[in-house]
């Protein structure tokens, strides 16, 4: 027995390690980097006859925000710092913990850091999905110096789009514009937590290149788009920032650039982005524990011990989850849900789906040896599509 206690502790203790230490191309998207020193992931440039790649550029506070009266013909600087002294209050800081594949098929978790901007005074966030894919863990930074825990609403990695979730008072919120109304010329500015710099957000300004792009994050991806072109600079940190117009309205959210050109970043036009959220916010809700987890395999269980052959081995435990409000502790094995034998994580979901949020199912654990039957009361899981 002391061996079975021994072996789930160390491979918990294994792969909560690698959870814990895990956060522009040829063309690079904009997005969210394993951690803020670390270069973007470069991608091979397409060819003439194929839509460009890009690279993502990620790294992330808001009260409605009265938009500022347009400037004068020419006095474009002090039409910029009035965006600027507008909007950035709404921008966040977003640093994720991440699962991503790592050696004999476990997850390996990275930092990674993006950005975000307050569209609703309930504390809605709109940033890149790339951003927060695969996060265990989503800190949101207010200008201010507020700090809140992020969750996930939803997602639509298709669109690059997902909606997270803080829970404040007197938030700043952005004003999301119309994007239909862009003309190729038209001064736009960038906000985003450029590189992860310190000191909040980097303001950049240029202009509306093109309109209508299309881009593939990498070989033998489908194309994404259509995307407004713009050559207001956009870095890694910058994914799931605004492109505010001169009115100080959220016209676009940054997404990528290309890393061999210079001038040359994409945004998500608002208009989509606005049709994705009411699809997100409107879906229907999914049940879940609030748990991170593998499959126990024969193959497993013998290397380290384990009591079992077949479960799933709980290896986190998001805090004031469902899970964590039953009990469920890192390295219990879960073997049952209700009537039904748990044998691996498909078993699992699809115990899951046999119920709504708020449903309260009987679970059973191994822990250390010994079965132990708890009772969840069911989250909802974010959405995506």
């Amino acid at each position: 027995m002391r061996r079975h206690v021994l072996g789930v502790t160390a491979l918990v203790a294994f792969l909560a390690g690698w959870i814990a230490g895990s956060g522009c191309f040829s063309i690079r998207v904009a997005t969210s980097s394993p951690n803020p020193t670390a270069p973007a992931t470069p991608f091979q440039v397409a060819t003439p006859a194929s839509p460009p790649m890009a690279q993502r550029a990620s790294t992330p506070a808001s009260t409605a925000i009265s938009a500022p009266a347009p400037a004068p013909d020419g006095d474009f600087a002090t039409a910029i710092e009035n965006v600027a002294q507008q909007v950035t209050p709404a921008v966040v800081y977003v640093a994720v913990r991440s699962i991503v594949p790592s050696l004999f098929g476990f997850g390996q978790i990275q930092q990674g850091i993006g950005s975000g901007v307050i569209f609703d005074a309930r504390g809605y966030i709109l940033t890149n999905d790339h951003v927060i894919a695969g996060a265990q863990e989503i800190q949101v930074v207010l200008g201010d110096g507020r700090q809140f825990t992020g969750r996930v609403i939803g997602r639509s990695p298709a669109n690059d789009i997902a909606v997270v979730k803080i829970d404040g008072d007197n938030l700043p919120v952005a004003t999301l514009g119309d994007s239909d109304q862009l003309r190729v010329g038209q001064w736009v500015v960038a906000i985003g937590n450029a590189l992860g710099l310190e000191g909040g957000p980097t303001v950049t300004a240029g202009v509306v290149s093109a309109l209508n792009r299309t881009i593939a994050p990498s070989p033998g991806e489908a194309a994404f788009g259509p995307l407004i072109q713009t050559d207001a600079a956009i870095n890694p940190g910058n994914s799931g920032g605004p492109l505010v117009n001169l009115q100080g309205e959220v016209v676009g959210i940054n997404t990528a650039k290309i890393q061999t050109a210079e001038g040359i970043g994409f945004a998500i036009p608002i208009n989509k982005a606005k049709e994705i959220v009411q699809q997100l916010l409107e879906a229907r809700p999914r049940p879940y524990l609030g748990i991170t987890s593998v499959s126990v395999t024969p193959a497993l269980a013998a290397a380290y011990g384990l009591p079992v052959s077949r479960g799933v081995l709980v290896i986190d435990v998001e805090s004031g989850g469902p899970a964590d409000q039953a009990g469920v502790q890192p390295g219990d094995i879960i073997v049952r849900l209700d009537d039904r034998d748990i044998a691996n994580g498909d078993d699992l979901q699809a115990a899951l789906g046999m119920h709504q949020p708020g449903d309260e199912v009987t679970l059973v654990v191994n822990r250390n040896g010994r079965e132990i039957s708890l009772r969840v009361t069911l989250g909802t899981a974010p959405v995506v599509q």
